[in-house]
């Protein structure tokens, strides 16, 4: 019996053991995941969690900038200024379907002001633990007016600041426009997306502290930093002539059942871009309704083509300046010139017997224009076309430029230089055919084109932009002695429709072929058609060149590219007051 009380007990006690050390054990675990626990929201967490509490104790509101304005020169209005480009405040009319109680009805007489279908609305009005339905954006002051007449409950308002140009589609492929790259708007191409940040400015924000029923607390850890607004862009664009310059260019492609149109004007004496467009042409104001996309590319600055016989006065101009020929130098013309296994004619298939120089451009003659770059070579010849701007972009301060190719003149082949002599086998731009005109216009100084004449930051300081010459491509007289050449085409030659009654205005046609897309050679049935020249020719107000993309009606640039010159360069010499200076006219 003593034996086995002992071992009772004895039994009872290794329990009693085992209980402690079970719960000791649960006690350890429960304890070292309680610290675990702790451990990783103080410092793992740590970020989390404050920022969870920074949510209820702390406000922080993000401080969003004034975009940048843009600008261009009106010289009709008061100011000088016009904006094309500015800031308009639009409405967006959202739900709190929670204080909504008759959603049905609501959607019924909301639709109809909206423009929405009641279908569209009603789901999301039935939401009915939902604080926030946006319904539409950029609703009109007008509108929600109406809107706010029917005192519907739930249905509520908030300012939104969207980009607005009065303009329309005038200074659409100039300015761009700003649009959504994912959820993030920016500026894109033109002005807007060449000066994005720029005119954007720099956020701020402002955070301060709020008591348990939140309230600010004045005296809390309060931090400001301010907005910093966009700048503006002052552009060289002239409001009146933009305008004019370009509803003409859009009536002549009409007028010709061309497919694309482009214009630039400058001023001879600066560089200054004064108008600068293409048609077709859109609202960026409503950029979203586009369906091809390449409607936004800036063609006068982007397009790369063939330019034909308007590159003919470069190479006359070359050839002068060296010296190897003049105005009245002779050759025969024999209709076409054999170039190792290749043969070159005229455009017209003619044979024009002897010709000066001058009558080489006066009837556009290929093989005159392969005659005087025979005389400089190959290398002199690929140094001028460079000189003059070609194969490099003009780094105009605009989204896209091409550079245009004249890599095959770097080979050193008769046949290269032939065919570049009369504009094949080269591409370029407008722009850069307007730049090469630029320096014959201003005495053989080549100068940089600009579009924007001053940037007015957010406090007030401008910085203008002072005209810039590149380099002498041409001996003042070689300009001169060239631009009394292309008179005698506007006079005598296939320029006469681009001629001004009492002025001598100076220019080149150029058809240029488009070469196929699936075989070697030209399409017969396409071309292009340009209009390069200044005027008036002693002291020129303006350079321009105008292109139209394949009429349906003519053939030849004289047809179509020299009466639209013709047209807008009356307009101009009449804008600036330019005196006639010839009385020879009645």
């Amino acid at each position: 019996m003593v034996w086995r009380k002992r071992f009772e007990t004895k039994r009872r006690s290794e329990r009693r053991f085992d209980r402690l050390t079970f719960l000791s054990v649960v006690i350890f675990v429960f304890v070292a995941a309680i610290t675990y626990r702790l451990f990783v929201l103080q410092v793992f967490q740590h970020g989390f969690y404050a920022a969870l509490a920074s949510d209820q104790h702390d406000i922080y509101e993000k401080l969003v900038p004034q975009r940048g304005e843009i600008y261009v020169h009106d010289r009709y209005s008061g100011n000088d200024l016009y904006s094309i480009a500015t800031n308009k405040t639009y409405q967006l009319v959202y739900a709190v379907p929670k204080k909504i109680t008759k959603a049905e009805e609501t959607a019924d007489k909301l639709a109809p002001i909206l423009e929405l279908e009641a279908e569209e609305i009603l789901p999301r009005l039935q939401k009915a633990d939902d604080l926030y339905e946006p319904l539409k954006h950029q609703v009109p002051e007008e509108t929600v007016t109406k809107i706010k007449e029917l005192k519907l409950d739930g249905i509520e308002f908030s300012d939104e600041s969207y980009r607005y140009y009065p303009e329309g589609e005038y200074f659409s492929h100039v300015t761009g426009f700003v649009g959504y790259q994912g959820d993030e708007r920016k500026g894109q191409y033109g002005i807007e997306g060449y000066f994005d940040k720029e005119l954007a400015g720099q956020a701020g924000f402002f955070q301060a502290q709020l008591d348990a029923g939140g309230r600010w607390i004045t005296m809390g850890d309060t931090k400001l930093q301010e907005a910093v607004d966009g700048t503006d862009v002052v552009l060289t664009l002239d409001r009146t002539i933009q305008f004019t310059a370009c509803d003409k260019l859009a009536k002549a492609v009409e007028k010709h059942g061309a497919d694309s149109g482009s214009l630039i004007i400058l001023d001879p004496k600066t560089g200054a871009i004064i108008a600068m467009c293409n048609v077709p042409d859109f609202d960026p104001n409503k950029y979203n309704e586009v369906e091809d996309q390449n409607i936004f590319i800036n063609r006068a600055i982007y397009n790369q083509y063939e330019p034909g016989s308007v590159f003919k006065p470069f190479t006359m101009a070359s050839a002068i300046n060296e010296g190897a020929v003049g105005p009245n130098s002779k050759y025969v013309d024999e209709g076409s010139v054999q170039i190792g296994k290749y043969t070159i004619r005229n455009a017209d298939n003619k044979v024009y017997g002897e010709q000066t120089m001058t009558e080489v451009l006066e009837n556009s003659i290929n093989t005159g224009a392969i005659y005087a770059s025979e005389q400089i070579g190959n290398e002199k010849f690929y140094e001028y076309v460079k000189s003059f701007g070609f194969g490099e972009a003009t780094d105009i301060t605009l989204d896209s430029e091409s550079t245009g190719d004249i890599s095959s003149l770097s080979k050193m082949r008769d046949i290269y230089r032939s065919t570049a002599s009369f504009g094949q086998g080269i591409t370029v731009t407008p722009l850069q055919i307007a730049k090469a005109f630029l320096a014959i216009a201003n005495g053989g100084k080549l100068l940089q084109p600009y579009i924007v004449d001053e940037i007015i930051s957010d406090n007030g300081v401008k910085v203008k932009t002072q005209p810039k010459e590149i380099r002498q491509v041409i001996s003042s007289k070689t300009a001169a002695t060239l631009g009394a050449m292309l008179v005698r085409v506007v006079e005598n030659g296939h320029g006469k429709q681009a001629g001004v009654k009492g002025y001598y205005i100076a220019g080149k046609t150029g058809t240029a072929q488009i070469p196929n897309t699936d075989r070697a050679g030209y399409d017969p049935n396409r071309t292009i058609g340009t209009f390069a020249g200044y005027g008036p020719v002693d002291n020129p107000s303006f350079v321009m060149v105008v292109k139209l993309d394949v009429p349906k009606d003519v053939i030849w640039a004289e047809s179509s590219a020299a009466p639209l010159f013709g047209d807008i360069a009356e307009f101009l010499l009449n804008y600036y007051e330019v005196p006639p200076t010839r009385t020879d006219q009645e």
